[in-house]
């Protein structure tokens, strides 16, 4: 007779059958409410030994039993996907010990790089399960098949493309996807995911599993002394990271709460058909961000293409664009940081050079930095009724996204995000934000305010943009401005 294991976790009479049959015990409400909720989609937001792939591992048990009443009739696929092969080794020996444990004839590589289980039950032709490891390293392992449910492996080291093309493999069969990570900073997709799906829909629901939960390695909890040296001797981010799986982002983004990676990251691509808008932010020292958008017909921003560089002219740069396939659009307007669009290199403005170069007037308007972050916050919002929000970024667009903290920095990998300036015991300073790791923000901010003018809260206000390169040739090295009047 079998016995079940304890009632009060109220896993339901299967999941109780099953893990007495494989000798688990959920270590605590926390791991016994991730498997208890049989959503579609879970994110597990794990301390450091926390138990999370063991908790993985058995909620595929309890999706491996679902999955043959719902295909009865039909093999089973899985993936264990992460950044690498070798993440994937705790997953892929607790599954294989489990299903040996319930008396399957298992076959299994005795390598994870790539890695295989199957069971082959007597009377088949061939396998009823197989489960195969994937990295993310290498896209061509995403690329075949629809499997029946996904667990992805310490889902906070891979990346924003990886998921999506986890979430598109599983979508043919509406299958089931299983992410379990610890943060490695509170930075990027995963932790605006868990924030996303904290409080559930239909369909998704993220968890926190912290270390303190695992009694098997801490018995006293939160309180055990092993963790409590940890505590005192780490910093207070990196203990909530790790351990309690609570994100801990730098303080004072200016973007940290407008911006989401799972909302206003898409894969947009360019369509001929529409105008093209080229937004620059010029530099030198620091990015020269050269910012490609289009307007959909639905009014959406789509921000599709990004040169972004350092060290290189304005002239490089310029052959940089004209080599890119959009470049044929014969309707392109251009938008250069006003600050900037004057400056001269040699002889030339920056201005001046565009004009020669491509014969494109560039345009502008100086305005306070703090309305061009409002204008850029207005398009970042979500409309209720559809869902969509009002601008996208395609992932290849990494300086700008680095610098909302959805990318590391492109040219020191360091973690660099725009951010109000504060004071040492973390208040913001003025209203102004920090003049740095900004430089596509604020070439797309000009742009948006010279194509919609700036957010206000009455009508009939005006401001002046100036379009630099226009008029009569140019004296003593400069070019004439001629004005125009743009409602707000």
């Amino acid at each position: 007779m079998v016995t079940a294991v304890k009632k009060d976790w109220n896993l339901g009479p299967d999941a109780d059958f099953l893990f007495d049959r494989v000798g688990f015990e959920p270590t605590g409400e926390e791991q016994a409410r991730i498997l208890r909720c049989r959503k579609r989609k879970k994110l597990v937001v794990g301390g450091d030994q926390s138990g999370k792939s063991k908790e993985a591992s058995k909620d595929w048990l309890l999706h491996w039993f679902e999955d043959q009443l719902a295909w009865p009739d039909e093999p089973l696929l899985y993936w264990l996907v992460a950044m690498d092969y070798e993440r994937t080794r705790a997953e892929f020996q607790y599954i294989a010990e489990d299903l040996m444990k319930l008396g399957m004839p298992v076959n299994q590589s005795k390598r994870v790089d790539p890695g295989y289980i199957e069971v082959k039950l007597k009377g088949e032709t061939k396998p009823s399960l197989r489960i195969e490891t994937k990295s993310g390293k290498d896209p061509r392992t995403l690329a075949m098949f629809a499997p029946h449910g996904i667990i992805v492996c310490e889902a906070s080291q891979i990346d924003l493309e990886t998921y999506w093309k986890c979430e598109s493999r599983v979508a043919p069969k509406d299958g089931w996807l299983h992410m379990s990570g610890s943060y490695e900073g509170s930075l990027g997709w995963y932790p605006g995911l868990a924030k996303a799906w904290a409080y559930g829909d239909k369909v998704a629901q993220s968890f926190r599993l912290p270390t303190p939960t695992n009694w098997h390695l801490y018995p006293g909890g939160a309180n055990d002394p092993k963790l409590q040296r940890l505590k005192e001797t780490t910093s207070d981010d990196f203990y909530l990271e790790r351990i309690m799986g609570i994100a801990s982002p730098p303080k004072g983004m200016v973007f940290g709460t407008e911006f989401r990676p799972d909302i206003h990251i898409r894969e947009v691509e360019y369509n001929p058909d529409l105008p093209i808008y080229i937004w620059e932010d010029p530099g030198y020292g620091h990015a020269h961000a050269i910012e490609v958008a289009q307007i959909a017909s639905g009014g959406q921003i789509r921000v599709f293409d990004e040169i972004y560089e350092r060290g290189i002219i304005t002239e490089d740069l310029i052959q940089v664009c004209m080599a890119r396939p959009w470049w044929g659009n014969s309707n392109k307007t251009l938008v250069i940081d006003p600050n900037y669009a004057t400056q001269h290199h040699g002889t030339h403005s920056i201005a001046e050079i565009w004009l020669q170069k491509t014969g494109l007037t560039a345009m502008g308007v100086k305005v306070k930095i703090s309305e061009v972050t409002e204008r850029i916050k207005s398009f970042l919002k979500v409309n209720p009724v559809t869902g969509d929000p009002g601008m996208v970024f395609s992932p290849k667009c990494r300086g700008v996204l680095s610098e909302v903290g959805a990318y590391p920095n492109p040219f020191d990998g360091q973690t660099k995000v725009y951010s109000w300036k504060m004071d040492r015991e973390g208040n913001v300073i003025g209203d102004e934000p920090d003049d740095k790791n900004n430089d596509g923000l604020k070439a797309v901010g000009y742009g948006l305010v010279e194509r919609f003018g700036l957010v206000t809260t009455s009508g009939n206000e005006f401001f002046t943009m100036k379009r630099y390169g226009m008029g009569e040739p140019r004296k003593k090295g400069h070019l004439k401005k001629r004005e125009r009047v743009y409602a707000r």
